[in-house]
């Protein structure tokens, strides 16, 4: 069983290691492949450059067991949609393999924002991300709120016993760390250590990044 966890990673930060941790021990993933976008679609460009960012995942996860760096994004032109990345992956791996697709209630929300939102389940699973005491969940518009209650997985062993095509709801504590922030810090020159793991860190100051223009 395989999980992907896709983003602009603009910087990659703890918060994502500790979430992507936390899934694996409870889901039992066999791997989480971090798959930078090179130009995502809902989002302004990213002030780094896509090969940046991809270096910043790289050295932050080489020392991760099972955590490995999928760059399939940024070797394509135009806009990186998720659906492409999940086709490709499909390819790659064949029919038979569990895929899940690590995204937040936040993000799930929004997701017929998305585009061909309607196709992703039948590549991959969809484990949403709920935080305690959130409540994204409760204000689904009609379109999401059919999604769910079409397609939820009442039992985590549901994404193991089919390659795709389920919504897993699952709750984790996640770190409170967002690359918005640890961007706004490091532009006024405030101290970003607690927020991103070291080696990254080194590669932002080494290279200037983030720094007021």
């Amino acid at each position: 069983m395989i999980a992907i966890l896709g983003g602009t990673f603009n910087p990659i930060h703890l918060g994502h290691l500790h979430l992507a941790k936390q899934l694996k021990a409870k889901l039992g993933f066999d791997s989480i492949r971090f798959v930078p976008a090179a130009l995502p679609a809902l989002k302004d460009a990213p002030s780094a450059t896509a090969e940046q960012r991809a270096e910043l995942v790289k050295i932050t996860i080489e020392n991760q067991a099972h955590f490995t760096l999928d760059t399939r994004e940024l070797s394509r032109s135009g806009t990186s949609y998720t659906i492409d990345t999940l086709i490709s992956l499909r390819e790659e791996l064949g029919n038979e393999v569990s895929i899940c697709w690590l995204m937040g209630s936040d993000a799930f929300a929004h997701l017929n924002a998305w585009h061909r939102w309607q196709e992703l389940l039948n590549y991959v699973h969809l484990v949403v991300v709920k935080r305690p005491h959130s409540d994204d969940l409760s204000k689904l518009n009609a379109e999401i709120k059919k999604l769910l209650n079409t397609h939820e997985a009442k039992h985590a062993k549901e994404i193991k016993q089919h390659a795709n095509g389920k919504i897993l709801i699952q709750e984790v504590a996640a770190l409170d760390i967002s690359s918005t922030q640890i961007r706004e810090n490091i532009s006024h020159g405030k101290d970003a250590s607690a927020l991103v793991p070291p080696a990254a860190l080194q590669y932002i100051k080494s290279h200037q990044l983030y720094k007021q223009a």
